[in-house]
């Protein structure tokens, strides 16, 4: 069941959008600016489902979920991508990083919920 979700992004509106959404529908939430400090919240507690955008400084998505994929407590847990990208080759490499999948921006905050709850099922 998915209760914690860590949420990496760059943008502080997108932040805000991820807390809103997922608070409210009764998700704890914890946000990180960038992939490093992602990193290191993931490797502080461990959460149920990670966020993370792909364009960021420091490190990318798909780095960061190499990075995570490459633990054990991470080796089971689902990832998603935020991202603009929907090219092949962008969720292949997503696939071969470690991504369960991937959400393009601009998104619906009810298919986000509805995607976080499918999940958690």
């Amino acid at each position: 069941m998915i209760r914690n979700i860590l949420a990496i992004d760059d943008s502080a509106a997108m932040r805000e959008i991820l807390s809103a959404t997922l608070t409210a529908a009764g998700y704890s939430v914890t946000l990180a600016a960038d992939g490093d400090a992602g990193l290191a919240s993931a490797r502080s507690q461990t959460f149920d489902l990670v966020l993370t955008d792909q364009y960021m400084p420091q490190r990318s998505g798909l780095d960061v979920i190499a990075e995570l994929r490459r633990s054990a407590a991470y080796a089971e847990t689902p990832i998603l991508v935020l991202t603009t990208e929907d090219g092949e080759a962008f969720k292949d490499a997503a696939r071969a990083a470690g991504a369960t999948g991937w959400i393009e921006k601009p998104f619906d905050p009810d298919t986000l919920t509805e995607i976080v709850a499918s999940l958690g099922a």
